[in-house]
């Protein structure tokens, strides 16, 4: 996944265009190398520059063949779910059946009073919002109302996608009200890591499966990802010494924003391990790494941001190309069991 960054001090100069057509390449060596998702994150500001999260996936469906392409996050408070599902059905339809949406609520807020939202609806506005955008994948007229978007009657919302569903997921931070929400509604839950030691999030992942079998839902179906910050490069050492700088320049730029101090790379070196919210090493680390969350989380996807902070755009190839060749095929080889068996069991459990 990625935000496109284009921060002053990266090394593609803070250039927007040039941050895009990197991320285009990237998205296409995904691809090439056999990984299964690319998600692309919608901000408002000028260091991450998708803000139409929609027209880059556009882009990147009409020059790749079989990967799935999916917003990471689309800030669905702020939108309109028509405009969202009309986008994505779009995307949808160039990509032959490749679109997802991760639907969340925005780590950042700039999107609300740019088109006109209360930042005190911010919660009511994801509830009805989703709800409107899951009505509009069950019929192509629909009906709905409610109190803070327009209401529709009977009203035909096109283009329809090639999928008989997009698939939708809802992106949480650490609130377990937003988790619960994923369950309630049979949702694939991805859960963003940025901070803390990963196993502090695993209860989530349980709150989640346990409210979303007591809501009725298969719970072979009950799907957990989770999303997190790294690199990997070819050794621990290269990894470490590339992407420190980069990420401690970001976090040195929001706590200006947020109001806590500079981050030194040093500090970020002495961070990195298994412990670590940031995923960072050789390829053999970072299958561990994927395969101890998965043993926590009992995971069916992992997501890797790896050119936070405008990284070499080289390196980041590097990485992908390391992820797509290396990881990837070790943790899928490393987990065929596993897998088996959980379809089994939740075959069984269907037919009893």
């Amino acid at each position: 996944m990625s935000f496109g960054d284009a921060e002053p001090g990266a090394t593609n100069g803070g250039d927007p265009a040039l941050a895009m057509r990197q991320l285009l390449e990237r998205i296409s060596l995904a691809d090439e190398t056999g990984l299964d998702v690319f998600g692309v994150g919608e901000h408002h500001r000028p260091d991450f520059p998708v803000s139409a999260p929609a027209v880059v996936l556009a882009a990147a469906a009409a020059r790749t063949s079989r990967i799935r392409l999916t917003s990471a996050v689309t800030v669905l408070g702020s939108d309109d779910p028509v405009r969202v599902f009309q986008q994505f059905a779009t995307v949808d339809q160039i990509s032959d059946g490749r679109a997802e949406i991760i639907a969340g609520r925005g780590s950042f807020i700039e999107s609300f009073p740019l088109f006109g939202y209360d930042l005190d609806d911010y919660e009511a506005l994801f509830e009805e919002k989703l709800e409107l955008l899951l009505a509009l994948q069950e019929d192509e007229r629909v009906t709905w109302s409610g109190s803070l978007r327009p209401s529709l009657d009977d009203r035909g919302v096109y283009p329809r996608p090639v999928q008989a569903r997009i698939p939708i997921s809802i992106a949480v931070g650490g609130t377990p009200a937003s988790v619960a929400r994923a369950g309630r509604l049979g949702l694939p839950l991805v859960i963003g890591i940025i901070g803390g030691s990963p196993d502090r999030f695993a209860p989530l992942a349980e709150l989640y499966r346990t409210v979303g079998t007591e809501s009725g839902h298969d719970p072979a179906a009950l799907s957990v990802g989770v999303s997190s910050i790294g690199f990997v490069a070819d050794s621990a050492r290269t990894a470490a010494a590339a992407f420190s700088p980069a990420y401690a320049r970001v976090m040195t730029q929001l706590g200006r924003e947020r109001g806590w101090g500079p981050v030194s790379a040093a500090h970020v070196e002495q961070t990195l391990g298994p412990d670590s919210a940031l995923v960072v090493g050789d390829p053999p680390a970072v299958v561990d790494r994927i395969l101890s969350e998965h043993e926590m989380f009992g995971l069916d996807r992992f997501l890797l941001q790896p050119d936070i902070g405008g990284l070499p755009h080289d390196r980041v190839m590097r990485a992908i190309e390391l992820f797509g060749t290396e990881v990837a095929p070790a943790v899928r080889t490393a987990l065929a069991p596993v897998d088996a068996e959980r379809t089994a069991r939740g075959a069984r459990g269907r037919s009893g």
